[in-house]
Formats: C-alpha cells, structure tokens, sequence
C-alpha cells in the first residue's frame, strides 16, 4: 500500500494555519479590490475539492489504498479553501464567501474511467501548481504572496503522489493504463489550441445539468477564470509551455520512453491503444 508511506510525508512538510502564515506582515495598502475579488473566486474554487473527494470514493470502490490517501488530499485541499476564507474574514469581510456559494459547486459528477480521471487530476495538479507560482508573483499584498506560494508547493506534492498511483496502475495493468494516460495527456498538454484553459474545474462532467455542469460555470462570475489567467495573473504562452513540458517530463519518467512534444506523446497515444482490443484489454497474441 502507499498510502501509510504518502501519509507520513505529508504529514511531516505538512503547514500550520495560524503558526506558519505571517499573518502579522499584512499591509493593505498592497491589496486591491480586484485582487481581493480574485481571492474570493479561488476559495470557492478550492471548495470543489469536495465533490471531486465523492467521485473519487464512488468510481475507485474496489482500490482501498487509493480511497484512504483521498482522506489526506481532501484534508489538505479543503485546507486550501479556508485558509483563503481565513485571509478574506480577516482583512476583507465584506468578501467572505457565504455557505450558499460553496454549496453551488458541489454537484454529483458524472462516472467517468478511473484511470482517466487520475490523470486528469495529475495534470491538474501540475497547472495549478503553475497558476499559484505565478498568482503568488502577480500579488502584492506579502501576506497573500506567501498563502499562493504555499499552495502552490502543496499541488506539486499532491502531483507526486498521484504520479505514484499512476505507476502502481501501470504495473497493474500495463498497457490500458498507458493508453489511458497517454489519452488524457495528450488533451491536457494541448491547452493552447483549445479557446480555454483546461483543468477539471473547467471540464463537463454532467451533462443532466448543462450548461450549468462545470465547477466554473457555478462560481459568482463563471468569467472570472479566463480573466483571472489571460489579464490578471497573465498565465501566457511561456507558463503553459512550463506546464506541458511538466506533463511531457512526467510521462516520459512513467513510460520509460522521451517525449519532447505532444505529437510524441500522440503517437505513442496511437501505438499503446492498437495492442487493446475494444474493451481496453490486451490484444492477445498468437504463438
């Protein structure tokens, strides 16, 4: 099992709230309303982490170990969404988001493969690590620099330890493990050619609740991230080559193979998924 082993080294670079946030170095002169209001959006963002939590409970029924690790990484993502909370109560009350409002982006998500959904979640992990690194840099309240940064330590750890499930499926289940990551890389790594960034909190996932049925299309302003990325924090083409050259790096390390572009990976995509038959299993071969 991982888990025990995830548990402890989590638990030992794990922060503090009260005694490892410099809460005492705030200066709001530094902080404006539209940084404030971006604030708010991410805290509700980070709320979600409770319906993806029920998700990943319902489709890995039968992966104890997988399920007991989500106690830390719902812990620590809930952690996230407070400790924004926390900022706002304390220096922005009038922003405070209400109960209502975290209630709205929790919704059922539809079943989806779970291999799939583990990767989409490692890329997301990636991105968001990326978009906290360069949120921390567009702030200039200090007190908020170092919340973002904090964060942002804490998507790249939760990243590892996905990337550590990732290979246990692999030697689990070889090569439908590999084509089903190698799939969702490909569409994670090809945010530019898309009219939005991807990321899960962005993607449909029930289609009973159309258009309504993405965690963004909930939020006070469903604009709000497009412009938290493109205008504010200027998440450009430099930053998302940082975040494919992350998942290429990642998926080379997982199959054992180089990938220094997308259309690599593509190809290797095409390559995995032709030894399946149409069910996901190994084609079986003849003596």
């Amino acid at each position: 099992m991982l888990y025990p082993e995830l548990f402890k080294q989590l638990e030992s670079v794990r922060w503090d709230m009260d005694k490892d946030i410099p809460w005492d170095k705030f200066d709001a002169s530094k902080l404006s309303d539209e940084q404030a209001q971006t604030i708010k959006m991410n805290a509700i963002t980070e709320w979600s982490a409770l319906p993806a939590t029920e998700m990943f409970l319902r489709d890995n029924r039968d992966d104890s170990d997988f399920s007991a690790f989500m106690s830390i990484w719902f812990f620590e993502e809930q952690k996230h969404s407070l400790v924004l909370i926390e900022y706002l109560k304390r220096f922005r009350p009038d922003l405070v988001p209400t109960e209502e409002e975290l209630h709205e982006v929790r919704f059922e998500f539809e079943p989806a493969p779970a291999l799939e959904t583990l990767m989409l979640h490692f890329c997301g992990e990636i991105r968001l690590n990326h978009w906290y690194r360069r949120a921390s840099e567009w702030h200039t309240e200090p007190v908020i620099k170092h919340i973002y940064q904090t964060l942002s330590q804490d998507e790249a750890r939760h990243g590892g330890a996905y990337l550590r499930y990732m290979k246990r499926a692999i030697a689990k289940f070889g090569n439908e493990a590999k084509a089903a990551f190698a799939k969702v890389g490909v569409l994670m790594a090809s945010a530019r050619r898309t009219a939005q960034a991807l990321h899960p909190t962005n993607l449909h996932v029930n289609k009973t609740l159309f258009p309504r049925d993405t965690i963004q299309s909930r939020l006070p302003n469903p604009e709000w991230l497009e412009h938290w990325l493109d205008t504010q924090i200027k998440f450009d083409a430099v930053w998302e080559t940082k975040v494919v050259e992350r998942i290429l790096h990642n998926m080379s390390l997982l199959m054992n193979r180089s990938f220094k572009s997308v259309q690599e990976l593509n190809r290797y995509r095409k390559e995995v998924t032709a030894t399946l038959t149409p069910g996901g299993t190994p084609t079986p071969t003849t003596a």
